[in-house]
């Protein structure tokens, strides 16, 4: 028997639980030459507005998230997923507020300003969030769309 669905609201409020709490995502990004696929966890912070990752920019993932500008990051478990598809702009690590850096070492344990010159920021803005816990929540699991929380 599939649980009752959550309401709209405890949806939202779950979703933005995760995303200021969860410290992982799961990053999906398609290479911009044959769209080969790729996925990696990567450690993130949450401003309220934006994703903030840091990885290397030699790596597939960094590769891909600044040649094509899109992403798509995956939150929680099969039964109970935050999936979210954004625009990305990498910039280097030192054009980020410091305090930005700060909050993201603070949440992830990990200070990516000491990673070496190969390593830049990837600023993920959401365009679509969508959640879901088993079939149920399906129809109504769009929580954003073009950039902004659906009431």
């Amino acid at each position: 028997m599939d649980p009752a669905p959550r309401s709209r609201e405890a949806r939202l409020a779950d979703t933005r639980a995760r995303l200021e709490n969860d410290i992982d995502v799961w990053v999906a990004t398609a290479s911009s030459r044959g769209g080969a696929p790729g996925l990696v966890p990567l450690s993130f912070d949450w401003d309220g507005a934006s994703i903030l990752l840091a990885t290397g920019r030699s790596t597939p993932a960094g590769r891909n998230l600044r040649e094509t500008g899109d992403v798509r990051l995956a939150l929680g478990g099969l039964r109970d997923v935050v999936m979210i598809d954004g625009s990305v702009v990498e910039a280097p690590l030192d054009s980020l507020p410091e305090e930005r850096w700060d909050a993201y070492a603070v949440r992830t344990g990990w200070d990516p300003r000491a990673a070496g010159p190969d390593y830049a920021a990837y600023v993920v803005t959401p365009t679509v969030i969508q959640a879901w816990r088993e079939y149920p929540e399906i129809a109504d699991r769009t929580l954003m769309k073009d950039g902004r929380w659906l009431d």
